[in-house]
């Protein structure tokens, strides 16, 4: 039986995930384990959604390949924020 801070380690490890799982850039082992946690975890599963949702609409809109090197600033960009969510993150 897990405790619920067990539980909050679990979410945490899989939203820092989310995108690597969402692109199918996981391993087999990996990607079974962040299912299996989605199985159980509703709060994980609407923001797997919601990034997926995001990801389509970004998708539908930018049909141009932006240049190699706003396309590393903007990875760079997104790190950033993704680094100072996890540091405001309820699960800490």
């Amino acid at each position: 039986m897990s405790t619920e801070h067990e539980h909050d380690a679990d979410c945490r490890e899989v939203l820092e995930r989310v995108y690597f799982f969402i692109d199918n850039e996981l391993d087999h082992a990996s990607r079974a384990q962040i299912e299996e946690h989605l199985t159980a975890c509703a709060p994980c599963v609407q923001e797997v959604d919601l990034e997926r949702m995001v990801k389509a609409l970004i998708a539908r809109s930018c049909r141009e390949h932006a240049p190699v090197e706003l396309r590393q600033r903007v990875m760079f960009s997104i790190r950033q924020v993704q680094i100072e969510v996890r540091r405001e993150s309820p699960f800490d």
